[in-house]
């Protein structure tokens, strides 16, 4: 696409959309240290026990079931950059009282449990806003290409996060760890507060005329369901969630007690997951182009995920590298798919609506992560882990039926603003 001035810029030379990838880099990669560090600071520094630990994990994503909803219609409200440079602040301070108080002695569990779940609602907040901030600083043609890069960087954060995490952790304890973490947020609102561009202001309503909380939440709730391929899109998100917390919740068991694979190579291929989405964030958009952006995001996700179902397949020796291989290829089509969705949500929804429609996919699609999380250790017990593993596979296989099943399979390129969710009132 071009205008009267010629080709559109490369993302890469928009400063302020570089300064944004930086901090959410920075920021993604300081949450994955977290996610090693805080368990360890528990374990190591306040002897916690496993069922502890896992309240913890369940309370740093605890937000998305609970907040994400209202967080849409708060972002939708206010001015988005401020609103992600004083999440960065807030982490800052609420990380950084871990070390804080460890340095003085007064560290405690409780004290962790509130800082996993403050956390993630300030996380849930701004990863909201920066996925509504971006249309304020690219323009449609370039979405695609931005989200595929802010795609790459946070596979990228996965995998190097938890190896810095570990080596901090090593070198200057697992407080220490904390302390660096709280810094990269310092870090993440530094570049944010260096954006030049202004995005527009939000809409005022007169003296008594803004509408409910509530009210709103419903019109974020209205939009999706009406749309037909964002309606597809969350449901076909949600339910390859819910199968795939399966395999990362249950992989490490089934590589270690079923396969007794050394702790080492159990992190190693489960990280391999990341350069799946890494390979997934880098080519996207030329897959977009080459195969077209609504075909390859169906396309992606039934044919391209379907080495996946090697996952259960794998044993000792050689075959272990069945469940590296198939579940890089099932993190690399969820990728490719997941760009162009996000930036067809980006595209068509009005500005004034998007904080509540990027927050209703969120609800949806991360909400299901605790309850996929819960029937895989209840199937796990059932029917064990690995014919858990099978289901796992197979359903998040057929996730993608979703959007086989939906406006986008009679579509070469999925429309960015030439179609949009039927107005309120209208008939379909």
């Amino acid at each position: 696409m071009t205008d009267a001035q010629g080709p559109r810029p490369s993302v890469r030379r928009h400063r302020d959309f570089l300064l944004l990838w930086g901090s959410q880099t920075v920021s993604e990669t300081g949450s994955q240290i977290t996610v090693l560090a805080l368990p360890l600071a528990a374990v190591v520094l306040l002897d916690a026990s496993a069922f502890q630990v896992g309240l913890l994990a369940a309370a740093e994503t605890s937000a998305y079931l609970l907040v994400a909803l209202p967080a849409g219609a708060v972002v939708d409200r206010v001015a988005k950059r401020r609103l992600m440079i004083g999440c960065d602040l807030a982490l800052f301070l609420v990380i950084g009282s871990v070390p804080l108080a460890h340095a003085f002695g007064k560290l405690t569990l409780a004290q962790l449990f509130a800082v996993a779940v403050v956390s993630s609602v300030f996380s849930v907040f701004f990863s909201v806003a920066y996925q509504s901030y971006l249309p304020a600083l690219l323009d449609r043609d370039q979405l695609l290409d931005g989200n595929g890069k802010l795609a790459a960087s946070r596979s990228v954060a996965q995998i190097a996060g938890p190896g810095l995490g570990g080596g901090l952790v090593t070198l200057i304890g697992a407080a220490g760890a904390m302390a660096a973490d709280a810094l990269s947020f310092a870090a993440s609102a530094g570049s944010l507060t260096a954006i030049r561009k202004r995005e527009p202001r939000p809409a005022r309503p007169g003296p008594g005329r803004r509408p409910a909380l509530r009210s709103q939440i419903r019109e974020g709730l209205g939009y999706v369901t009406r749309d037909p391929i964002l309606r597809n899109s969350v449901a076909f998100n949600g339910t390859a969630n819910f199968f795939v917390i399966m395999v990362e919740s249950l992989g490490p068991v089934f590589l270690i007690r079923t396969l007794h694979l050394e702790e080492g190579l159990v992190g190693l291929l489960l990280a391999l997951g990341a350069v799946g989405g890494v390979v997934g964030g880098v080519t996207a958009g030329y897959l977009a182009r080459k195969v077209g952006s609504a075909r390859i995001s169906w396309i992606a996700m039934t044919l391209l995920s379907l080495p996946g179902l090697l996952i259960p397949l794998a044993g000792p020796g050689w075959r272990v590298l069945l469940f590296g291989f198939g579940w890089i290829s099932w993190t690399f089509a969820s990728t490719v798919a997941g760009i162009s969705l996000t930036s067809y949500r980006q595209a068509v929804c009005p500005p004034d609506m998007l904080g509540r429609v990027s927050a209703t996919a969120r609800w949806i699609n991360w909400g299901t992560l605790p309850l996929g999380a819960v029937a895989g250790g209840a199937l796990a017990a059932a029917v064990g882990v690995r014919g858990t593993l099978w289901i796992a596979v197979t359903g998040g296989c057929c996730a993608g039926l979703w959007l086989f099943f939906s406006p986008l399979r009679g579509l070469r390129d999925i429309p960015l603003g030439e179609l949009g969710p039927t107005p309120m009132g209208a008939t379909p």
